[in-house]
């Protein structure tokens, strides 16, 4: 049974921490290059991270400020149409369809389209992030990881521009 002074006292969660402090009880002691490798590792999660958050957080507040809009503006055109995939989906719905449709949303300030903006920001922020990976591998020197990462980006926007989206 381990009592609180077996272990040693770091911050909770604070991994790289924790790693050097049982790297120096066994005798192992970072070099400089090291701990910039990690500190590069270290940064590059962070930024990952934050814009993982961001985004997230961004489409949340969107989706949130349309839906108030929405209830603002009142119910002409956000009536209900039942359950079916294709009531939603139809040209005649209250939702924009298009970029274009989108666009002209936002101008008039419809709630719908802020909802929507929310769910593209939210469908964009794991791209962004693949967009970000290449960038940090570039930052750790990974050449490899981030061809390979600048792959995956590619294959994503392809997917989008052959599924019709761009």
């Amino acid at each position: 049974m381990t009592t609180p002074t077996d272990t040693p006292a770091t911050p909770e969660g604070n991994d790289d921490h924790r790693a050097v402090v049982e790297d120096a009880a066994a005798g192992h002691v970072p070099t400089a290059s090291e701990q910039a490798q990690d500190h590069k590792i270290r940064q590059a999660e962070l930024a990952i991270s934050l814009v993982l958050r961001i985004g997230v957080g961004v489409a949340v507040a969107l989706v949130l400020a349309g839906l108030v809009v929405v209830l603002v503006q009142g119910a002409h055109g956000a009536a209900v149409h039942g359950s079916s995939y294709k009531a939603y989906t139809a040209a005649g719905t209250p939702f924009p369809h298009s970029i274009a449709g989108l666009r002209t949303s936002l101008a008039k300030g419809e709630g719908q389209g802020i909802i929507e903006l929310g769910l593209v920001v939210l469908i964009l922020t794991p791209i962004l992030r693949v967009a970000v990976g290449v960038l940090t591998f570039l930052y750790e020197e990974d050449v490899r990881m981030a061809l390979i990462t600048l792959f995956v980006l590619l294959v994503l926007l392809g997917s989008f521009v052959a599924g019709g989206a761009a």
